[in-house]
């Protein structure tokens, strides 16, 4: 991005393609521009084709590490000065991701969790709907304790039943109906377990979650990461240089 005067942020996307949209919309709401000019630059690079998180965490697939390294190279060459993945699971991957590259990558764990805990006062217990890999690499559980927070996940029968469920049929595109309603039945088992907020910790999980948002105070991880990317790099006295004209 030879003309970009301002820091750029990276998308290392396409997990899933749907989820990455998703990501880029929200990072445009919420940056306070008053014109075209004054919104942040961004490349992104979204590859569908890289290999399933969970799948490579439970050791049923390949490894995604090449693929994301190849995809934060491409990125950096293009002048970002750093990467956001708007999808849980591959940040089990940030650190090999980070020390492959020496790029900063937001951390949208921490956001996610810090979000919750400014959104919900007293907050103590909070409940994590999440793909069976992220569970399994605890990282909430580990960012939660340097915060003081209790994570609390949902039964292995929900999971199953309920939450990865709902994950594929978004994928897959069917009717958001029923992953509706599934999402908001795994709310309801984490209120069960003493959560006081559940946090849509897969990107997912946001765009069927209206209905778990009746159950308890639903944190958006798509969205925390949004707001710290704008946080890090948007910088306000550009708006003032660009003008307010648009087209």
């Amino acid at each position: 991005m030879r003309h970009a005067t301002r820091p750029v942020l990276g998308i290392l996307g396409g997990m899933g393609p749907l989820a990455t949209a998703d990501f880029y919309r929200r990072v445009v709401e919420r940056t306070p521009a008053g014109s075209d000019q004054a919104h942040l630059p961004v490349v992104m690079w979204a590859d569908p084709a890289v290999p399933d998180r969970t799948a490579a965490l439970l050791g049923e697939g390949p490894s995604p590490v090449p693929a994301l390294v190849e995809g934060a190279r491409w990125l950096q060459r293009a002048g970002v000065r750093c990467i956001a993945v708007p999808c849980n699971t591959a940040h089990a991957y940030v650190e090999q991701l980070s020390k492959a590259t020496g790029i900063e990558v937001l951390d949208m764990i921490r956001a996610a969790l810090e979000s919750a805990a400014r959104r919900t006062p007293g907050l103590e217990r909070v409940g994590v709907l999440a793909t069976r890999g992220t569970r399994l690499t605890g990282l909430y559980e580990r960012a939660g304790a340097r915060l003081g927070l209790d994570v609390v996940q949902v039964s292995a029968s929900v999971q199953q039943e309920y939450v990865d469920a709902a994950i594929r049929a978004v994928k897959g595109g069917a009717d958001p109906a029923e992953p509706e309603r599934w999402i908001a039945t795994a709310a309801e088992s984490l209120k069960d377990r003493g959560a006081q907020a559940a946090i849509a910790a897969c990107t997912e999980i946001p765009l069927v979650g209206r209905a778990a948002g009746r159950v308890l105070p639903l944190i958006d991880s798509t969205d925390a990461l949004a707001e710290a990317a704008v946080g890090r790099l948007w910088q306000p006295t550009e708006a003032v240089r660009t003008g307010v004209r648009t087209g």
